[in-house]
């Protein structure tokens, strides 16, 4: 079992920038996949993004790439997702959630942290 807690969430102007953790308890996390996803109201999930945790390897969503960045604190068992030029379409609930790294379903969700864009 793997417990994520999600924090710094908040409200900022479109154009400024944002960063959400993550932290990881309960398991050694060197064998996972840590992401990010998002979801609007009214919208299915998103993905924004994801880190091998051993390599530290990245992927991201169209939507966000070129201006958010995944990154991990091994020491801290911190993820997390920094995100400059923000819009107001990046206006969601973000989740972190973390899946055995050959698996293809995340397995294990936070509880998700608001960031409202205004314009």
């Amino acid at each position: 079992q793997v417990q994520l807690v999600e924090s710094g969430g908040g409200l900022v102007q479109a154009g400024g920038s944002l960063r959400i953790s993550c932290v990881a308890s309960g398991r050694t996390l060197s064998s996972y996949v840590m992401g990010w996803f998002r979801q609007a109201p009214g919208k299915e999930r998103e993905f924004a993004a994801a880190i091998r945790w051993s390599t530290g390897t990245t992927t991201y969503g169209d939507s966000v790439k070129g201006r958010f960045t995944i990154s991990r604190d091994i020491a801290k068992n911190t993820v997390y997702l920094q995100m400059n030029s923000l819009k107001p379409e990046d206006t969601a609930v973000y989740y972190c959630a973390t899946k055995y790294y050959y698996r293809q379903n995340y397995d294990y969700w936070g509880q998700g942290t608001q960031v409202t864009v205004s314009s």
